[in-house]
């Protein structure tokens, strides 16, 4: 079996490397898939991996054992725990109307689209393509052009046909497949989780590299069950709440 695969990072100097280095690897263990190997790879490897010095990485190593994220063991190596996952999530109920709602009342700017590999994130929503649309916009605060927030949308290529671009820039993806292209869209599955900024977002929303985000992926599904798009939009963390209101 092959060692876990961290993601990349590039390093801010005004932040501690360990602690930069142990954020980012935490994500990516909280963040694995179900079937990722256990094993992480050497201190040296791993030191290699982000560009850091063994002591750099050592250190980082030590913050995620405190964690009980991961074990290490004298010549076998280090380990995530099995019981390292992200908590349970909050499962609410509630209308498709309401994600329109919540995604409108801003203009956006599409930044570009089209064809692109099915990326190996969103596989397991598409196993049946091997390409998809990618749509990319920015959506600004309309009294004073600040960014908000910006979002990638993945989508079914017969479906993205007949997806008119203008509408992207008045109009949520949720409410262009429904009312212009007519997908009768079923359910829709949000998560929100923070994240650190990593360059492309703090470049196009005009915040610090690494400072606070939330990140949403929104899984739609049609009423045949089929996901027929997956957006993930980038928030400032600044710009965006996330208010719940349950009726007793």
């Amino acid at each position: 079996m092959t060692a876990f695969a961290p993601d990349s990072l590039v390093l801010n100097r005004k932040l501690p490397l360990w602690y930069q280095v142990s954020q980012s690897l935490r994500a990516s263990i909280l963040g694995r898939r179900p079937d990722a190997p256990l094993r992480l790879p050497t201190e040296g490897q791993l030191a290699e991996h982000y560009g850091v010095s063994v002591l750099t990485m050592r250190q980082a190593l030590k913050e995620l054992e405190t964690e009980g994220l991961i074990s290490r063991h004298r010549r076998r190596g280090t380990f995530i725990e099995p019981a390292a996952q992200r908590g349970a999530p909050v499962r609410l109920l509630g209308s498709v109307d309401a994600i329109v709602a919540q995604q409108s009342g801003e203009a956006a700017t599409v930044l570009g689209h089209g064809p692109a590999p099915v990326p190996a994130e969103l596989a397991e929503h598409f196993p049946d393509l091997e390409e998809v649309v990618r749509y990319r916009r920015l959506r600004c605060d309309g009294s004073n052009g600040e960014p908000t927030n910006w979002a990638e949308n993945a989508v079914r290529p017969e479906l993205a046909e007949r997806i008119e671009i203008e509408d992207l820039t008045r109009w949520p993806m949720t409410k262009v497949l429904r009312d212009a292209v007519g997908v009768r869209i079923s359910r829709i599955t949000d998560t929100v989780e923070a994240r650190l900024a990593d360059p492309e977002t703090a470049r196009l929303l005009d915040v610090p590299l690494l400072s606070p985000i939330l990140h949403y992926t929104g899984v739609t599904y049609d009423d045949t069950g089929r996901v027929v798009d997956v957006a993930r939009i980038h928030y400032r963390g600044d710009r965006f709440s996330f208010t719940v209101t349950l009726e007793a």
